[in-house]
């Protein structure tokens, strides 16, 4: 996000229609970007556990929606309270804030910002369903959605971005969520899962995704989406820092692409799409926080090593014994990180800011602010969402019980299935019907063929 401008009594700014227009088709953008994480998720799980999987997104756009204009808004953008929280009684509730009310130093109203904030924050907490699939009780992840987004997204969101928070001040660079968002994400999945364990079956069961066409539907709404959290971070359109963020994001996700789709070539034999859709994804967290600081050439840079980077790490689950689902510690945490550390070295002091990177004469200052932003946040987040996770699974239990799981928590949490077979149409499932075959995962073997009767 764009430092506060500071501005004299004389140079009044306006509302400006078309910087309003462009947040808010930003901000429609950004919501897109919900859906299409639930089908690129949804997509990569078994059968069984589709419409488990899209509703774990759907219900953060229910749940952080109505907790953002109760409090989180307030938390995140308030006035800030010793630089590591915001409060202000104007926004709890947004019912005290004039119609053309301008965000401090932009031509856009608060209500717009407000909007366009809303979105980050319900996307962040979707982020890290990816990583639970399979086990985890609907009851539990909407509680852990609402104390999450409470006790680390508004307060993280406020140091990155909010005036007067500690990482924002210290001069931080985070355009559009790579710490506050995918680190953010990346590192609460890993605590959860540390806590929660692994899936029946992990490294033993083939887990293959059950429809890589809803993989590639899912991306491709991503990749569209990701244009509005870009572009729309820069908060107007009136400099043209936007339109190069717009360009280095296409342009990174490009090069990460590439770069996934060479090492999967080299390493496994094949180009695959979850690979191709993976890749993409690697490429849009990492020049998330960079792409208002690079060149196009320094995009290319930043897609290429995470492209690399990430292929790379989503095989550590196997040898460290962690059960990422879907990656989100090897795409959005790694992603982010390798994102937000590299500003540190590309930056060119000419868009953005003018922070140089090492590679740009800059010296290690930007990198160590940068550092000081990654692991505050990984920390921070890694910490309290274990403990969250842990509370939650004393008071009521994480997991579903290992019958169910095996089952199917399609059919068990949500009383459906994703595809009716049997052509008799709609909906509820018995608990005693027999889950759709799984079929072997990113890293596995062979197709399974058992069919469970």
């Amino acid at each position: 996000m764009p430092p506060g401008i500071t501005t004299l009594a004389a140079d009044k700014i306006e509302l400006s229609a078309a910087n309003t227009g462009f947040m808010l088709i930003c901000s429609a953008l950004v919501m897109l970007m919900t859906p299409g994480l639930a089908f690129f998720y949804g997509g990569m799980v078994r059968v069984k556990s589709t419409l488990n999987m899209l509703m774990m997104s759907f219900i953060s756009l229910g749940i952080v929606t109505i907790l953002w204009v109760l409090y989180g808004f307030s938390l995140a953008f308030g006035t800030d309270v010793g630089s590591v929280i915001g409060w202000s009684s104007a926004y709890v509730g947004l019912g005290d804030i004039g119609v053309t009310e301008l965000w401090d130093g932009y031509t856009i109203p608060v209500y717009v910002f407000a909007v366009f904030q809303l979105m980050f924050a319900i996307l962040t907490p979707a982020l890290i369903s990816g990583a639970l699939a399979d086990r985890v009780k609907f009851t539990a992840w909407a509680l852990f959605v609402t104390l999450w987004v409470t006790v680390v997204y508004f307060p993280v969101a406020h140091w990155v971005w909010g005036s007067g928070g500690w990482l924002f001040e210290m001069g931080v660079i985070d355009f559009a969520g790579g710490t506050a968002v995918h680190i953010n994400a990346g590192a609460a999945a890993l605590g959860v899962i540390l806590v929660i364990g692994k899936r029946v079956g992990f490294k033993k069961d083939p887990m293959r995704p059950h429809s890589l066409p809803l993989v590639m539907l899912g991306a491709g709404l991503l990749w569209f989406g990701w244009f509005g959290f870009n572009a729309g971070s820069w908060l107007g359109n009136d400099d043209g820092i936007g339109a190069v963020m717009f360009l280095n994001t296409q342009v990174a996700t490009a090069a990460a692409m590439l770069a996934w789709l060479a090492y999967e070539k080299i390493r496994h034999g094949s180009f695959t799409t979850l690979g191709a859709a993976s890749g993409a994804v690697a490429g849009l967290v990492a020049i998330t926080p960079a792409g208002g600081s690079v060149s196009p050439l320094g995009a290319i840079a930043v897609g290429v090593i995470a492209g690399l980077l990430c292929a790379m790490a989503v095989g550590l689950k196997y040898k460290l014994g962690y059960d990422d689902s879907l990656d989100v510690i090897g795409v959005h945490l790694v992603g982010g990180v390798v994102g937000s550390l590299l500003v540190g070295f590309f930056a060119t002091g000419g868009v953005q800011s003018d922070a140089k990177g090492l590679l740009y004469g800059g010296g290690f200052d930007q990198l160590g602010k940068q550092a000081v932003g990654v692991f505050a946040v990984l920390a921070y987040s890694l910490v309290v969402s274990a403990l969250l996770a842990f509370v939650i699974d004393k008071v009521m239990g994480m997991r579903v019980p290992e019958d169910d799981e095996v089952l199917g928590i399609d059919q068990v949490e949500h009383a459906e299935t994703a595809y009716d077979f049997s052509g008799a149409g709609g909906g509820s499932a018995s608990r005693t019907a027999a889950p759709a075959p799984g079929l072997t995962d990113r890293a596995g073997a062979a197709q399974n063929k058992k069919v469970d009767a």
